[in-house]
């Protein structure tokens, strides 16, 4: 099993997702001779899961079933044990894509926190780049070696733990793109021109107050830095419904309407709004906004190394 490359049956020692429902699953993972408790019942990892297809519907032994999905970094947002606030699939896309990453980019990553972007980043630049993520935490940084070893992307990404504002990131003029996630991104500025190729490199900024924003924008001017933008996602869902409203009188209109011989009982006719004239309404479909949405994550901070 790896989160780059896809597996058709569960083996021991792989990460799976168990799917209850769309708003509850869990990750697990599968060891010979273990169990996990459901409320559905449970699940024999020996029986139930290794040798089996991923996408599989188990039963459980309370008669309730799941089913075991593959692992990919967008279920692992939803489902990793959280070390540190994360990022998000909303946030993540953007910045994939304004960092222009492709296989075979050199990331350089800080901090690595709860590894949700990394994940997302890896999966983006493989097979042939890599990843390099600085970590200030000792503890953090070394329960994100161990999960990308037991993800099978090892290969694809160096964790290091030291100070990126005073010691870099370890690497020179060596990155297509690099990515800020820290409490004062305007003291690395200089150290991510330095692990920036020669020129065209890009660089990305994650801060949630606009004071750290404007304090990196300055940085930025200062070392350089051209095309500097700042962005906010927010995520906004409409509900979609079918509403009745009045037909307006149109006057004259109406009555020409009416003089071009159209007939109500005329199956064709059954489908047109003209067909509602006689009870005064007609339906149509209606996108409105829910009236809570969801809060500010953070500012996006984008600009291109001259």
């Amino acid at each position: 099993m790896s989160f780059v490359e896809y597996g058709d049956t569960i083996k021991d020692g792989d990460t799976a997702i168990v799917f209850l429902g769309h708003e509850s699953m869990f990750p697990v993972k599968v060891q010979h001779g273990t169990v996990t408790q459901t409320k559905y019942g449970v699940i024999r990892h020996s029986t139930d899961l290794i040798g089996k297809k991923y996408g599989s519907k188990v039963t459980c032994s309370k008669g309730g079933w799941v089913f075991i999905l593959h692992p990919t970094p967008e279920l692992w947002t939803m489902n990793l044990p959280h070390r540190t606030q994360i990022l998000y699939s909303t946030d993540i896309s953007i910045i994939t894509m304004m960092l222009e990453l492709k296989p075979g980019s050199i990331v350089c990553e800080s901090g690595t926190g709860s590894a949700s972007l990394s994940h997302a980043l890896i999966r983006t630049v493989a097979p042939t780049g890599h990843l390099y993520t600085v970590e200030f935490h000792q503890q953090r940084a070394e329960k994100a070696r161990e999960e990308f070893r037991e993800h099978g992307v090892e290969h694809l990404v160096t964790v290091t733990n030291q100070d990126v504002c005073k010691n870099g990131f370890g690497v020179s003029n060596i990155a297509d793109a690099v990515f800020l996630d820290i409490p004062s991104p305007w003291e690395a500025i200089g150290h991510a021109k330095s692990a920036l190729k020669a020129e065209g490199g890009r660089i990305c900024s994650f801060s949630p107050c606009i004071e750290q924003v404007q304090r990196t924008c300055l940085a930025m001017e200062e070392y350089g830095f051209t095309e500097i933008n700042t962005l906010e996602i927010l995520l906004r869902v409409y509900n979609v419904r079918t509403i009745s409203l009045q037909i307006p009188d149109l006057g004259k209109a109406a009555e020409d309407n009416s003089s071009t011989g159209f007939d109500s009982s005329n199956p064709s006719h059954q489908g047109s709004p003209c067909a509602n004239l006689q009870q005064g309404t007609v339906q149509f479909k209606s996108g409105v906004p829910l009236r809570e949405v969801v809060g500010h994550t953070g500012y996006l901070t984008f600009a291109t190394k001259s």
